[in-house]
């Protein structure tokens, strides 16, 4: 590990804030101190990332009475406790963050692999071209040339394989002649990925065109995946070119400790860690205004995707349109016809800074809330899966049954704790709705627990966590994590009044609790806030929790603000389908879950 530090600051650039945390220690113990934001000035009239930056961290001086600043950039190093800083890092996802166009052969077998090793690097990707995508030639340059990108990278073919298909996509790039989003005066970056034997060609096609990075082939053979090449390399260039081009950044990096990172590969970096430490599968989810990122580590794998269509104020129509009003209704605990929820939702739109004024408002967003997740989520698992030379069609019952060779890898019953983050979960007047929310919405079976990111500090924690990982674990569980609790659901159909599950808590310290769970039933027991317990539960005969149908498991269980919920709502789970049952239902688990009501 390096140099014990004292003063840590790291911001977080994004598209509107930009957000400083000050973290301090002494060489052992380190918390979060105080913490400040200001609009990010990537744009006009400003046209530099970092005024933005020097106005964060005068918030920072406000707050504190110290000095971060020093001749118009941070103040390294630090001259006394008074003054300055020991290190200074950033994440950004600025001016759009890094959007790349992906490009490989088969559309649902290496251009996939392309996709995933692009969103595990932090990119948006813009679209993905294949040979089998279904447009022509012509369509295919036409979309190039309208999108420019920040990056490209292009896959396709096993080593030792054909060639002919790759060099055909290196023509349509040359007919492209693609531009870069940043910048006039330098070549557009090409991340090239594939079957080595095309080198020679694609770069006799495309090397005077763009600037050329040759990596470790994606899908060396068809049966093996191979990101992490095709992943540095993003970083790199995208440290090298991108960031060079956008305003301010050749500045910002000549302030920072250690490389700029982009804020999506921050976040996968803290989810990795937490992953290891945890032991278990884990998930988590940023949920935005006009985007929701999902990242999962199972089995050591990491995936991340991004639903650029599913947010709560820019895209909620998206939402709307592709869940369904009938989906969206059917989370609205009151009854409310198709017109008034379609206007609510549009006036939402139109109006994306607002936040509920009424419960009825804040209930009607919670219900958007869960399609969005719910969505995002079966996008996530579409693209964790495994590899096969055929692509097969899942849905989410494919998912909870895991038995689909080449099917997702999001095992359910594997995973061990799930992390909301965004404004609707992290900012719910009531954990207990944020707690609500995700199992609704990602119906999690076994013994899972939850918790929320209070103000979303995984970026700064994640750039942090490479330099002095044991620093960022200790903040990100002491100032960052907030335990909502666990939740224990069988996998498996019920009937609504027959028994689900016999529950019983032996607290650390207290007095043993039992009790029967019943079919459309949820219950919920306390359990403090890091209190430590001794769980066992027998689900009925044909349910199952991790161990097999009929058999009892036996778990110590950590609580949390919320305390333990008992799910018997069945897996899938079933709502009435006539609306004012399925309203009273719905008020029934609010009301159980601790979840009715504007604010604890």
């Amino acid at each position: 590990m390096p140099e014990p530090v004292q003063t840590i600051i790291a911001t977080d650039c994004g598209s509107t804030t930009t957000k400083a945390i000050l973290i301090e220690g002494d060489g052992e113990t380190y918390r979060l101190v105080a913490r400040g934001e200001a609009p990010t000035t990537v744009e006009a009239p400003f046209d530099d990332v970092t005024v933005g930056v020097l106005n964060a961290l005068n918030e920072l001086e406000d707050l504190t009475g110290r000095a971060f600043t020093r001749g118009g950039k941070p103040a390294l190093p630090r001259a006394s406790d008074q003054d300055g800083m020991d290190i200074y890092l950033s994440t950004s996802s600025a001016g759009g963050g890094l959007q790349m166009l992906v490009a490989g052969v088969m559309k649902n077998m290496t251009a996939e692999s392309a996709q995933r090793a692009a969103l595990g690097a932090g990119a948006i990707v813009i679209d993905v071209l294949a040979v089998d995508d279904g447009r022509r030639e012509y369509q295919r340059v036409e979309r190039i040339r309208g999108i420019r990108p920040d990056m490209i990278l292009m896959s396709g073919g096993t080593d030792g394989g054909t060639t002919q298909h790759l060099l055909d996509l290196a023509e349509t790039l040359r007919a492209a002649d693609p531009r870069p989003r940043l910048g006039k005066s330098y070549r557009l970056p090409v991340v090239y990925a594939g079957n080595v034997a095309a080198r020679d060609g694609v770069a006799g096609i495309l090397g005077e065109l763009v600037e050329l990075e040759f990596v470790d082939n994606l899908r060396p053979v068809l049966e093996r995946e191979n990101l992490g090449p095709a992943r540095h390399a993003i970083h790199e260039l995208f440290l090298r070119h991108v960031m060079a081009q956008a305003p301010g950044y050749d500045k910002l990096l000549t302030w920072v400790s250690a490389p700029v990172m982009p804020t999506p590969h921050a976040v996968g970096l803290m989810v990795q860690a937490v992953a290891e430490e945890e032991g278990a599968g884990v998930l988590a989810v940023d949920i935005g205004g006009a985007t929701t990122d999902v990242f999962s580590v199972f089995g050591g794998e990491f995936v991340r995707t991004v639903s650029a269509n599913l947010g709560m104020s820019y895209s909620v129509c998206n939402v709307l349109a592709e869940a369904g009003t009938a989906n969206i209704k059917r989370w609205v605990p009151m009854t409310m016809n198709d017109f008034t929820l379609r206007n609510r939702l549009r006036n939402k739109m139109i109006r994306p800074t607002t936040i509920p004024q009424t419960t009825e408002d804040l209930l009607v967003e919670q219900a958007v809330a869960r399609e969005a997740l719910r969505l995002a989520f079966i996008h996530h698992q579409e693209l964790a899966t495994g590899l096969k030379g055929v692509q097969q069609q899942r849905d989410i019952g494919a998912a909870l049954a895991q038995s689909e060779a080449g099917g997702t890898q999001v095992n359910l019953f594997d995973l061990g704790l799930i992390i909301g983050s965004g404004g609707v979960l992290s900012h719910a007047p009531r954990r207990h709705q944020a707690a609500l929310m995700m199992v609704d919405a990602f119906l999690p079976v076994g013994v899972t627990m939850l918790a929320v990111d209070s103000i979303f500090m995984m970026p700064q924690l994640g750039v942090l966590s490479q330099q002095y990982p044991d620093i960022a674990r200790q903040v990100f569980r002491r100032d960052c994590l907030i335990p909502l609790g666990p939740v224990i659901a069988p996998l498996g159909p019920v009937t609504d009044g027959e028994d689900v599950m016999t529950v019983r808590v032996e607290p650390a310290d207290g007095n043993p609790v039992e009790v029967t769970v019943r079919g459309g039933e949820l219950h919920r027991l306390p359990l403090a806030r890091d209190a430590k317990a001794r769980l066992t539960v027998r689900p009925a005969r044909g349910l199952d929790l991790g161990e097999g149908k009929g058999k009892v498991i036996e778990r110590a269980i950590t609580g949390g603000v919320v305390g333990i919920l008992l799910d018997g709502r069945g897996r899938p789970l079933q709502l009435p389908d006539d609306d004012t049952k399925r309203a009273e239902r719905l008020r029934t688990w609010l009301e159980a879950a601790g979840a009715a009501g504007d604010a604890d």
